[in-house]
């Protein structure tokens, strides 16, 4: 045992003899000191003299604390004050038994009066061992009764004043310093309220009548040096500044409310050290003492007086298991001139009658003279047995007498004053008529200024009607999680409780209700079973939670002649309220339909103004409903939806009201738009519970109705497969009621094959939309409006089919019949001319297309105005079909005119606003005005996360826009990411096989080409082809695209045989499918060129390219950009062969005809530019090509930034032509820059990285640089081998070139053998071919 631990426990210090403690001598007062944290005896008490001059201790020194008082008997008691381990708080308090123990123990029969000091966190256990001493039976109440005094010398009561989360750590961190014990901060902070509750009812003890114990509370005013606790004195004075100075425990914290205070001039570590007898501080606290030991007489005669015990009727033992709510105070001295009234007021089954039960008790621990009467309002007859009862303990004349107003008998008693203080406990006043009607009870209530009444209700109205002001109502607050915990064990074996994550998810359905939880307790405990169990149970039916909710248990703290279920305890107030509220009744009727959270006002059936006041407020003071903050919502108890739903059910009700239910819904909830989006929003999740609880209806088409709506806003929110679940309920239950061809069913069947076209479904949806049509043909007849309706819907699944002529030839028969029935000008006949023409567009047909898109815009500003939204849709179609035909300039015009409309007219959040957001920045792309483009695109889908949410399919496309711009300024990762995530997205919201899943994933594809991880891009580009060709068919022109792009990833990894087959049937199938002349189909006829141009195949590519530019040039026009595309591939072809002269004039035609329509700065100018230059160069033409190269690489930099791959790729031709011109130095350079940038931007294995490394390696050649050259062509021979395998081209090239620096360095066999295997596997890759 250490020293420290010796000297533990309580000790006496004067007088210092060997005379064991209970010898008799001539004390008259003990008096016991207790220190806080982190220190020790007597180190605690002792001031330190200057120059090592010893030590002051005030409570032994001869001329201190001894010397004011000779007569007392000086003890201090130590505790551990470094060891939280487990529980922290629980171990300081606990210090109080023994502190309670040892002093027992050591005065043994002595009865002297005791004063205590106590300093800091000492303190709080000094209260904990006054209130155990307190408590009924406890065996160290005559300590209780011996102490006349209590002096505390900054006790932190309350933490300190520091922000909520960091009360007691600045405190602890301040007093300990580094020692400060982590576990015990965070207990504090965590067990703040506990701590706080303990204070107080210490409070209320040291104020009762029968202990009214004398206190004194000192506090610092000085501040504490918070770095000194943790730094270094050297460290500490540097830093040491006003915001590290701080008062640890502040006069609020260290001070009772209406007991005496004082400050000392001290910091916290002075409070309890003093220099001298003629300390300032000293003389305060020794003059404290001094007075509390000269009263001590006076205080326990006082004491002696007042034990005289009150009279006692509560039914109910004591709730030692009691947790939750403690009442603050109802004590009858409370208001000395009126008979206090207070009512605590909640649900059914919150507790209030346990924290009556407590409060009860805690009086009569505090104030034993106070006596405390309960009575049950339940009924007449139990409250005059229970007023019989109280004049037959008070022992009333005439109480016994049969005819005797027993009633007015103990009014008339308990307002004398000669009766004392007493409490009187109404408990369930809750019957309003049975208080207020005909019986009148509340007029039997007493009035004594020496009373107070304390009511239990469940009624609000009623209780405010009681206690006549809001202020003496106290509602119970929901239980805390740990309080509920606790009571859920309280009957329960570990092991039934061993699963937290179940007893949580229990105390969640039984929202923390006291009653509900004893009642579930007492069910697992009768039958054994765990809380998981208990939980499957709850979840199986509402039927089995209303079992489990009605099932009676025993609790010995309630009446036994009362139900003590709860729902049964609920069904006396859904009685109360019918006979009393009918509408609110019928309110309560129909919000147990609803989910339980947020339930607009809106929604309830209409009633008069003042009656729905009335309805609600009976409600709420039943505390069935809440009001949610400033907002016409509330929310209903889940527990009492359940009880109220079996309740209708056990009357034979609930088909009724399930019927109105809905119809009111129905009535209510409007068709679903983006601008009563708010309204339908706030509708939904109320018509979808009412929907699922619905058994059967009488009125089944309201509901058919209602399911439409509910269908119709999950599509608009892009929830399509609940949309389609939706809407196949309306239509087999329209199919039932009303008949396979009747209108309504015809329009759910129409809604239906809409969300199925929306998911991609086309062949279920074509074919829902062809018997739709033809079922309207034959009901409506072929001219009706409904019908062309459906005409028009199938017209639009084919076109996304890529069923373009059917689909052109079905929009121009529903146009022609739509001008003949509704006129040109109808609205209906303008959206027919604006699908036409889109389908039109979708043939590549631009021209007829732009006509018709430029006649249905003129029509519906002339019919609907310049600023109507269908209007603004026209506008946005004529300029997507402008920039369809390179027409940039005026396509973006006309977008940003649309744009601005758009947000004037719906708003800058509106769909279609974000929707003309997209298609702009879709047209700066374009025009490779990438920066542009991007900030639009981040915009728009910022916007479009926070209207339609992050999962929302048009959020999605926004994100795919975004990375695909991001992929065109060759921010390839970025891009990656996010293509990655709009996938992962995609196939979680639509489907793995959605179409615009399918494009996700061939965009993913194709931006891991451009990064040149072919195999993986080849991979997923081979698993879109396969989905696609399984979704949409093998001629669908979205996998005809997959074909193409395979194929093009094919074609770079060198494998031309199966690029160019691949390709070859790509354009055989477009050809097929599309036509001749779609531009898709001269898309592909290019990309076969390419790959004969890489095979040498150069006639059959120049052929083919001529054909695709004069096809080009005949659909699309001579100026078209893809036209100019057409003739800068042929361009490149003619150089391919040599026909430099040619290649030259025809690269000098594309370049000016660019720079015409798509600007001088537009990427694809740049690109002819940069291949004019390169011809040049073929030519030797060096300083035209170089000045050329130097031009386009400026531009490259200014447009398309100084890292983008197409600037990189402008720095190495550059560097090539200055190679050829013997200008090695500036090669090598820009070779070596060109070299660092891409291993940045693109990474050191992409194939244009090898390029670059491959390019230097060669120009360090041409320098004779040869260790070097030879270094660098290995490096890039076994990356080119790694990445693009052995018998790429790029690869025997770079094989190639590494054996000729060897042959240049004399390593002939080394070379010669490099040669003979390079030429080995060219022969073999053609002869694959």
């Amino acid at each position: 045992m250490t020293t420290t631990e010796a000297c533990r426990g309580l000790r006496r210090i004067v007088p210092v003899d060997d005379a064991p403690d209970d010898a008799p001598d001539d004390a008259t007062i003990d008096i016991i000191a207790i220190h806080g944290l982190g220190t020790e005896s007597p180190r605690t008490w002792e001031f330190k003299k200057r120059n090592g001059d010893g030590v002051v201790n005030w409570l032994s020194d001869g001329d201190m604390l001894p010397a004011a008082l000779p007569k007392a008997r000086i003890y201090t008691y130590d505790w551990n004050a470094n060891y939280f381990a487990n529980a922290p708080v629980q171990t300081l308090l606990g210090h109080a038994d023994t502190l309670l123990g040892l002093i027992a123990e050591g005065r043994g029969s002595q009865t002297r009066p005791i004063i205590f000091v106590a300093s800091c966190f000492g303190g709080l256990i000094l209260a904990e061992a006054i209130i155990r001493a307190a408590q009924e039976g406890s065996a160290y109440k005559h300590i209780l009764l011996s102490t006349v005094g209590i002096v505390f010398l900054a006790t932190p009561f309350q933490g300190s004043d520091a922000a909520k989360q960091a009360r007691w750590q600045v405190l602890v961190k301040g007093i300990m310093g580094e020692q400060a014990s982590d576990k015990l901060i965070q207990d504090l902070e965590q067990k703040h309220d506990f701590v706080h509750q303990r204070v107080q009812k210490f409070a209320e003890i040291a104020n009762a009548k029968a202990v009214q114990l004398p206190l004194s509370c000192f506090f610092e005013t000085r501040k504490t040096e918070m770095l000194r606790r943790i730094l270094s004195p050297g460290w500490a004075k540097r830093l040491s500044g006003s915001v590290t100075r701080k008062i640890l425990v502040t006069e609020s914290s260290a001070c009772l409310h209406g007991f005496p205070r004082q400050g000392l001039d001290a910091t916290h570590s002075g409070m309890n050290k003093f220099q001298g007898p003629e300390c300032p501080n000293f003389k305060l606290v020794k003059d404290t003492v001094r007075k509390l030991a000269g009263d001590a007489s006076v205080v326990l005669k006082l004491r002696k007086n007042s034990t005289v015990k009150g009279h006692w009727i509560v039914p109910f033992g004591r709730n030692k298991e009691f947790v939750g709510h403690l009442l603050k105070k109802v004590l009858p001295s409370r208001d000395e001139d009126d008979c206090q009234r207070t009512a605590i007021e909640g649900l059914g089954g919150v507790g209030k009658t346990q924290i009556a039960l407590e409060t009860a008790y805690r009086i009569r621990d505090v104030q034993p003279e106070c006596s405390v009467f309960w009575v049950p309002a339940v009924d007449a007859t139990a409250f005059e047995n229970a007023y019989r009862a109280i004049g037959q303990q008070l022992k009333v004349p005439g109480i016994d007498e049969e005819k005797a107003d027993v009633k007015a008998l103990i009014k008339s008693a308990l307002g004398r004053e000669s009766m004392g203080n007493w409490l009187l406990i109404i408990d369930n006043a809750d019957d309003e008529m049975l208080l207020f009607g005909d019986t009148a009870l509340a007029e039997y209530l007493p009035f004594s200024r020496k009373g107070s009444i304390l009511f239990t209700t469940r009624n609000h109205k009623l209780g405010l009607r009681l206690v006549e002001s809001g202020n003496h109502i106290i509602a119970v607050e929901e239980m805390s999680r740990d309080e509920a915990l606790k009571l859920l064990g309280k009957n329960l074996k570990s092991s039934q409780m061993s699963d937290t994550k179940s007893n949580n998810a229990l105390l969640e359905i039984l929202t923390n209700l006291p009653l509900a939880i004893r009642q579930a307790s007492a069910y697992m405990a009768k039958e054994q079973i765990s809380t998981a169990r208990y939980l499957k149970l709850c979840k199986s039916s509402d039927e089995d939670m209303v079992k489990l909710l009605s099932s009676h248990f025993n609790d010995r703290h309630r009446y036994k002649n009362i139900q003590n279920a709860i729902a049964t305890t609920w069904l006396i107030s859904f009685q109360q309220i019918s006979d009393h509220d009918a509408l609110a009744a019928d309110y309560l009727r129909f919000l147990c339909f609803l989910a339980g959270k947020d339930i607009p006002h809106s929604l309830l059936p209409p009633a008069g103004t003042l009656e729905t006041v009335e309805a609600i407020g009976t409600l709420k003071a039943y505390a069935f409903i809440s009001q949610q903050n400033e907002l016409e919502s509330y929310d209903i108890h889940r527990l009492v939806q359940i009880s109220m739903l079996s309740w209708l059910d056990g009357k034979g009700e609930r088909q009724e009201w399930t019927v109105k239910v809905l119809e009111r819904l129905n009535d209510i909830f409007p068709w679903p738009k983006h601008e009563n989006r708010e309204e339908w929003i706030r509708y939904l999740p109320h018509t979808q519970h009412a929907l699922q609880l619905r058994k059967r209806t009488d009125d089944e088409e309201a509901t058919a109705s209602l399911l439409s709506k509910v269908g119709e806003s999950f599509r608009k929110l892009g929830k399509y497969k609940e949309a389609e679940q939706i809407h196949r309920q309306a239509l087999q239950l329209r199919e039932k009621v009303l008949g396979k061809e009747h209108p309504h069913t015809l329009t759910s069947m129409d809604n239906l094959a809409c969300v199925l076209d929306s998911q991609g479904k086309y062949e279920e949806a074509e074919q829902m939309h062809r018997q739709a049509l033809q079922l309207r043909e034959k009901v409506l007849g072929k001219e009706h409006p409904h019908t062309l309706s459906s005409m028009n819907n199938l017209a639009r699944v084919l076109d996304s089919q890529g069923k373009y002529e059917e689909a052109e030839q079905m929009h121009r028969q529903a146009l022609q019949l739509q001008e003949k029935v509704l006129g040109k000008e109808h609205p209906d006949t303008l959206t027919s001319m604006n699908n036409l023409a889109s389908v039109l567009d979708s043939q590549g047909k631009y021209e007829e297309a732009e006509q018709m898109h430029r006649q249905a815009l003129q029509l519906r500003e002339k019919v609907l105005g310049k600023e109507h939204p269908s209007t603004l849709a026209s506008m946005n179609n004529l300029a997507l079909v402008l920039g369809s035909q390179g027409k940039y300039e005026g396509a973006e015009q006309m977008h940003r005119q649309a744009l601005q409309l758009s947000q004037k007219v719906l708003g800058k959040e509106h769909p279609g606003t974000l929707t003309s957001m997209n298609n702009l920045a879709n047209v700066l792309g374009s025009q490779g005005k990438y920066e542009g483009a991007e900030q639009m695109h981040r915009q728009a889908l910022q916007l479009s996360q926070k209207v339609l949410g992050k999962e929302h399919p048009r959020t999605l496309a926004s994100m795919n826009n975004l990375a695909l711009v991001l992929g065109s300024q060759g921010k390839y990762e970025g891009a990656e990411q996010m293509h990655r995530q709009a996938l992962q997205l995609r196939e979680k919201v639509l489907g793995k096989e959605h179409p615009s899943t399918l494009a996700s994933m061939n965009n993913l594809a194709s931006v891991l080409g451009s990064q040149g991880k072919y195999e993986e891009a080849e991979q997923m580009h081979r698993q879109a082809l396969q989905l696609r060709e399984k979704v949409l068919g093998k001629e669908h022109p979205s996998t005809l695209a997959s074909m193409n792009n395979l194929a093009s990833v094919l074609d770079s990894q060198g494998k031309y045989e199966g690029a160019e087959q691949m390709h070859r049937q790509a354009l055989q199938l477009s050809q097929k499918v599309l036509g001749k002349e779609h531009p898709s189909t001269l898309t592909s006829m290019n990309n076969l060129a390419n790959v004969l141009d890489s095979q040498g195949k150069y006639e059959g590519a120049e052929q083919m390219h001529r054909q695709a530019l004069q096809l080009s040039q005949k659909v699309l026009g001579k100026e078209h950009p893809r036209t100019l595309t057409s003739m800068n591939n042929l361009a490149s072809i003619l150089g391919s062969q040599g026909k430099y002269e040619d290649a030259e004039q025809m690269h000098q035609q594309a370049l000016q005809l660019r720079e015409k329509v798509l600007g001088k700065e537009h990427p694809d100018t740049l690109a002819s530019m940069n291949n004019l230059a390169l011809v040049l160069d073929s030519q030797g033409k060096y300083e035209g090509a170089e000045q050329m190269h130097r031009q386009v690489l400026q531009l490259r930099e200014k447009v398309l930034g100084k890292e983008h791959p197409s600037t990189l790729a402008s720095m190495n031709n550059l560097a090539l032509v200055l190679d050829s011109q013997g200008k090695y130095e500036g090669a090598e350079q820009m070779h070596r820059q060109a070299l660092q940038l891409s291993q940045k931007v693109l990474g050191k294995e992409h194939p244009r990285t090898l390029a670059s490394m491959n390019n230097l390696a060669l120009v360090l050649d041409s320098q004779g640089k040869y260790e070097g050259a030879e270094q660098m062509h290995r490096q890039a021979l076994q990356l080119r081998e790694k990445v693009l395998g052995k018998e790429h081209p790029d690869t025997l090239t770079s094989m190639n070139n590494l054996a000729s620096v060897l042959d240049s360095q004399g390593k002939y066999e080394e070379a010669e053998q490099m040669h003979r295997q390079a030429l080995q596997l060219r022969q073999k890759v053609s002869e694959i071919r």
